[in-house]
């Protein structure tokens, strides 16, 4: 069993560092009661437990990678502790060390394995028509140029344009559009599409393992593996620490061994090592991101990594995906337009007697809002076109206006359309008496959210594969200004690359389609636990409700933690800075300097506990809004 699939504190990362810092402390029992043997053994024990974490590393590293690093300064003070005869302060620094690492660690080791989820999308097996028959085969076998059949309920197993049939597809898991594309021959379709209603003959344009999907799985591999090689900010500080410190060791003993006694110099060389190793510094900013994360999950943000943490903090740009992020990603009625002497709610109540027959997304927003529903009988439904029934002897038809001319409604519904609704037009007996318009809303506490962003000096734009024109209609509605609209994955990915070399980019999203732009961006953010598989392994960062208002709060939270690591950061340097000229004048022995670094360590671990409180970003209705996630978080 993989470590990241037990109780964290049976996983070897966490298990070894804890059982080191338990004889550790009994250790110091033993020494405080008299018993002096017992107390070493123990002491050594928690030594090379601890020291078994980080030693080998650092060893590798500098034999085979010539990398110098904290791990190496740590295993040469260690050392230096032990030759002086202290290996009590040894043990200490060894389990300080390795419980540092093994906290950072296990905050930033989150597999994503995940990401392969997203061809699970396309089916294992494909319908193609050869002549008059139809074989199945596997959808690797699949090539540019063959006629796939795609039945309803199927998904396509791959690229291609529409030979033959007309339907709708369901493109949310790809698009991230909650509302279905109606389809016709000629119009192309994406691997992953659920077809929704009629038969469809599909002349492949990709074959079946390189198509649109694979391509987006090759993205996100490509942006986490740059992500992947960013070094860690305690390795950034210690490159040229470490040496620097090695260095200077070295001549206080060769200088000082010239110049005077050798077994003096020696050992304040060896003081000085432990002078200048930085505990502190490893010590704080893992215990302060780990605080900090722990604390963000609590109000329903999870962020994966220590990394992933700190560049939350530092974030001037969000580029947002409309569907399912801004909006509710459920198609509700907002206007209903009639022909003389016909009456909102009648429209409404033939419409639903027939769209309760069908599955369409826009049938179930029509249905439930409806007070009254009819009987209707000798259903039919033509895909891609609209459905019909008989109500009371009466032929009604539901349909779009593709297929239903709006005659006298024209204007209504271009308005309609206008303001970024889809329309569906009512018949009866072939004469038209009303149109209905559905829009996706946007969430209520969007224009808020948007305001507090400002505020806090944060850009925002907006990024969907949506029309324009109901892009900017609901992006008027929000208020934003900056809107990116008709984008596919690979553009959405281009454009926040773009956006994150100009400064640092919040990318947040919920859909497949969001899954390179999420793992391009400076912080990729998931939106919610039902969001695409893609998406969360893709992120940095998912919350686990669809609240807007997590978003300041988690930018203000973030800002705040990387605020204490800085700190926490500069109170370690100033530590190692006091104490070297203190250890190298012989002012301070082994004993005072483990001392007074001891002492530290409790300070900015102090410090950077701050880091798990939480700061309400004032925005209306916050408590409600947090206690709403925490409600999501915990069912």
């Amino acid at each position: 069993m993989e470590d990241s699939a037990r109780a964290w504190w049976r996983a070897s990362g966490i298990l070894i560092p804890i059982v080191s810092g338990a004889a550790f402390l009994t250790g110091l029992i033993l020494d405080w009661s008299g018993q002096d043997m017992p107390a070493l053994v123990v002491f050594w024990v928690g030594l090379l437990l601890g020291a078994s974490t980080f030693v080998p590393g650092a060893v590798r590293g500098l034999v085979v990678r010539r990398k110098v690093g904290i791990a190496l300064l740590m295993t040469i003070s260690a050392i230096g502790a032990v030759i002086l005869g202290y290996v009590e302060e040894a043990a200490a620094l060894a389990f300080l060390y390795s419980i540092a690492e093994a906290l950072e660690d296990k905050a930033m080791d989150r597999a994503r394995s995940g990401l392969r989820a997203l061809l699970k999308l396309v089916p294992d097996t494909a319908t193609i028509r050869q002549g008059s028959t139809t074989v199945e085969i596997p959808a690797a076998d699949l090539t540019p140029g063959m006629v796939l059949v795609v039945k309803p309920g199927e998904r396509v197993a791959t690229d291609g344009i529409i030979q033959a049939g007309r339907s709708s597809l369901d493109t949310s898991a790809i698009t991230g559009e909650s509302i279905p594309v109606e389809v016709a021959p000629g119009d192309p379709v994406a691997a992953g599409a659920i077809n929704t209603a009629g038969s469809l003959d599909v002349r492949t344009t990709a074959g079946g393992t390189d198509n649109s999907l694979t391509t987006i799985v090759e993205l996100v591999e490509q942006a986490q593996a740059e992500k992947g090689a960013r070094a860690r900010l305690a390795d950034r500080i210690a490159k040229p620490l470490v040496p620097g410190v090695i260095i200077l060791a070295i001549l206080v003993g060769v200088l000082g061994s010239l110049l005077g006694d050798p077994e003096m110099w020696i050992t304040r060389a060896l003081v000085v090592l432990v002078a200048a190793s930085p505990c502190a510094l490893a010590i704080a900013v893992p215990v302060t991101v780990v605080s900090a994360i722990g604390a963000a999950s609590r109000f329903g943000v999870i962020i994966k990594s220590g990394a992933a943490f700190e560049r939350l903090g530092t974030i001037r740009h969000l580029a947002v995906d409309k569907t399912g992020t801004l909006t509710r990603n459920q198609p509700t009625i907002t206007t209903i337009a009639t022909t003389d002497g016909v009456s909102e709610a009648e429209v409404l109540s033939l419409a639903a007697a027939i769209e309760q027959h069908s599955t369409h997304p826009l049938a179930t927003a029509i249905t439930a809002a409806a007070s009254y529903v009819p009987a209707a009988t000798d259903v039919t439904e033509e895909p891609g076109h609209g459905i019909s029934g008989t109500i009371n002897d009466h032929r009604v038809t539901v349909g779009s206006p593709r297929w239903i001319s709006p005659g006298p409604l024209t204007t209504q519904v271009e308005a309609m359309e206008a303001a970024g609704q889809t329309c569906v037009l009512v018949t009866r007996d072939d004469t038209l008496i009303g149109a209905i318009g559905v829009r996706d809303e946007l969430r209520p506490e969007v224009p808020d959210v948007i305001r507090t962003l400002a505020g806090q000096g944060v850009a925002v734009s907006m990024l969907t594969g949506d029309n324009t024109r109901t892009a900017h209609a609901l992006a008027a509605d929000a208020g934003i200004s900056d809107v990116h609209a008709e984008l596919r994955p690979e553009d959405k990915a281009r454009l926040v690359a773009a956006f994150a070399t100009e400064r640092p980019t919040a990318m947040i999203g919920d859909g497949i389609n969001d899954a390179p732009a999420l793992a391009g961006a400076t912080v990729g953010i998931a939106m919610g636990a039902t969001g695409s598989d893609a998406a969360i392994e893709s992120a940095d960062v998912a919350f686990t409700g669809h609240d807007l208002r997590l978003i300041p709060q988690a930018l203000q939270h973030a800002k705040r933690g990387r605020t204490i690591i800085n700190q926490n950061i500069v109170l370690s340097l100033l530590i190692i800075i006091v104490l070297l000229p203190l250890a190298i004048t012989g002012t301070l022995g082994l004993a005072a300097v483990v001392l007074v670094h001891e002492v530290a360590e409790v300070i900015v671990i102090g410090n950077g506990l701050r880091a798990a409180r939480t700061r309400r970003t004032a925005l209306p209705n916050a408590v409600t809004a947090q206690q709403s996630v925490t409600e999501t978080a915990t069912r």
